[in-house]
């Protein structure tokens, strides 16, 4: 391809993308090391004097070693279980057609058009009644009955590409149902679990309003509301909540880095099998 004019543009245009969408980390990673009076005078000038007092702070108030344990169990017990569940589920309902099948789907699938703060409610009393609230447990349980849904659905047409004759060799040579899946059937899956698996885990790690609703005590708060404490009505510590910001959004960043690889393969996996 041509270097012109138009390519020109494009590249232009992306780099002015890129630094919109990278200027609100610049800020709260430069305004982390600033004094709360320097922040209150301006946010976009550097440090007078770079110091760490501020993570210290937050590293305390924070809990933050707790905080980040129970957001990775969290994510790691709600991302496996939603794999594990959507998969053999998706798996089940495409290999048995049928109008049950059909009506499962269905219904699976309409509880996605319905919003998170409809159900919210009814779905905390019900968290309620089965003693599910301030548990981590209880967050993990309810991560898996939001989750699930999208999960069976991009396996669901996934697993119809996969040639059915594979199964039945396998079956010839003595597979049995649940090895023949994870197998055989699992393998051919990995391009769309990869994805399934990032997006659930940048969603389940970053997520606020359902750990705000279903966990009340300090002991088992996640990074998004351990951060929280530093908000109020009549006082905000801008200092303290850049720094805060900033070790939470560490992790998640470091496993994007790690994993961008994986999501660009997925991603591309799933446009060609679609």
């Amino acid at each position: 391809m041509r270097y012109g004019v138009g390519l020109l543009m494009l590249e232009l245009l992306l780099i002015l993308s890129a630094v919109l969408m990278l200027y609100p980390f610049y800020l709260t990673f430069l305004n982390s090391f600033k004094t709360y009076l320097e922040v209150s005078q301006s946010l976009i000038a550097l440090p007078g004097s770079w110091t760490l007092d501020n993570f210290s702070k937050v590293w305390v108030s924070m809990n933050y070693p707790r905080a980040l344990l129970n957001s990775i169990v969290v994510t790691v017990c709600s991302v496996g279980g939603v794999l594990l569940v959507s998969s053999a589920a998706a798996y089940r309902l495409v290999r048995s057609p049928g109008k049950v099948s059909q009506l499962i789907f269905f219904l699976v699938l309409s509880s996605m058009v319905i919003p998170f703060q409809i159900v919210m409610i009814p779905a905390l009393k019900v968290a309620k009644d089965l003693y599910l609230i301030n548990s981590v447990y209880g967050l993990v349980i309810m991560y898996w009955g939001f989750l699930v849904p999208m999960a069976l659905f991009l396996y669901h047409g996934f697993v119809k590409t996969i040639p059915i004759e594979l199964e039945e060799a396998a079956f010839i040579d003595g597979c049995g149902p649940f090895k023949m899946f994870y197998k055989v059937v699992m393998p051919l899956l990995m391009p769309i679990t990869t994805t399934i698996a990032i997006i659930n885990v940048l969603g389940v790690f970053n997520d606020f309003m359902l750990p705000l609703v279903m966990i009340s005590s300090d002991k088992f708060r996640t990074l998004p509301l351990a951060v929280s404490i530093f908000f109020g009505d009549y006082g905000n510590e801008w200092n303290s909540i850049m720094a805060a910001l900033t070790i939470s959004m560490f992790p998640i960043i470091v496993f994007f880095l790690f994993m961008q690889r994986f999501i660009i393969q997925g991603l591309v996996a799933g446009a060609v099998k679609g």
